[in-house]
């Protein structure tokens, strides 16, 4: 019953915020939409055509992401903490490995795929540049009117003040973990192991350092050891999740599969300079964090090569 008046009481308030929040309200409105008329053909692509190895590689790729998350936060069975300088160097290298796997497994397959389907780079280029734009504007307006708290920058969103602090944790971490997921599966849409693969390793790999900074964060504000572990390793499973929707946002109308790299890539970047980076530099160790920044950013190219 409490729970039932909570969410009433949270839904009271997203009038207001519409209001003040008119861009990223249209930002969303228009990227759910479009994602939402994407799936919609997909998804019957799927079912006429039984494309059912395509959806087993993105739910094996989306599955190794929950597996490197739920590994990574083990640790913090046994860790109170880090040094600040180790954490934020870690997460620099989970940025550069996304920033990487945004321009190498994404961006690059996107404009090749567009120029084979439409005949021409100009045209290539803006059905990548529209799914990117469609991207931003997708987790511009998650991240306007999703209750959520980052552990630098405080709670935000509607309603926050009415939810439970470790729950706006959570919806922190979905918004992180759900453009993951459908990078890979969008990776994988055409079967291209060559695509998917880098892919779906880089983003493994920096799910092991993410896993144990979230459940780190979980227990600095308060919550249980047990319960912080399990939690972050639960927000892996946003990763299966986001690549069968991925997976079934590029499959289908030939076009929907540059679009999709596209669209993956643009959710990628906003999370990677939105979230990732400021929280590296926050506590003055930018050297160390971009340093591991280009680590990692070379880590996933070498990838990209020795695996693609």
């Amino acid at each position: 019953m409490e729970q039932d008046r909570r969410i009433i009481r949270w839904m009271d308030t997203l009038p207001g915020h519409f209001r003040a929040h008119r861009f990223a309200a249209s930002g969303l409105a228009l990227g759910v939409l479009t994602v939402l008329l994407l799936l919609a053909q997909s998804l019957l692509h799927l079912v006429a055509n039984g494309s059912s190895a395509v959806v087993s590689y993105a739910l094996l790729g989306g599955s190794a992401g929950f597996l490197a998350t739920a590994m990574g936060a083990l640790p913090a069975l046994f860790l109170s903490g880090i040094p600040q300088k180790a954490e934020d160097t870690m997460l620099g290298l989970a940025a550069g490995m996304m920033l990487a796997a945004s321009a190498f497994s994404l961006l690059l397959p996107g404009l090749d795929a567009g120029r084979e389907i439409l005949g021409s780079g100009v045209l290539a280029a803006s059905v990548v540049v529209f799914g990117m734009a469609l991207g931003v504007a997708l987790m511009l307006g998650l991240d306007a009117f999703t209750p959520h708290e980052h552990p630098s920058g405080g709670p935000c969103g509607p309603g926050y003040d009415r939810c439970n602090r470790v729950w706006l944790f959570v919806l922190a971490i979905a918004l992180h973990n759900l453009p993951e997921g459908m990078a890979v599966g969008v990776g994988f849409a055409k079967g291209d192991m060559g695509v998917g693969l880098p892919l779906a390793t880089a983003i493994a790999l920096q799910d092991l350092p993410e896993g144990l900074a979230v459940a780190l964060a979980l227990r600095t504000a308060g919550v249980q050891v047990w319960r912080a572990v399990l939690i972050a390793a639960a927000s892996g499973l946003l990763e299966p999740v986001g690549a069968l929707l991925g997976v079934g946002l590029s499959s289908g109308l030939a076009v929907s599969y540059p679009v999709g790299l596209g669209l993956a890539a643009g959710a990628m970047l906003f999370v990677v300079s939105h979230e990732v980076i400021p929280e590296t530099h926050r506590n003055g160790h930018q050297t160390p964090a971009t340093l591991g920044l280009m680590v990692g950013f070379a880590i996933m190219m070498t990838l990209d090569t020795t695996l693609g």
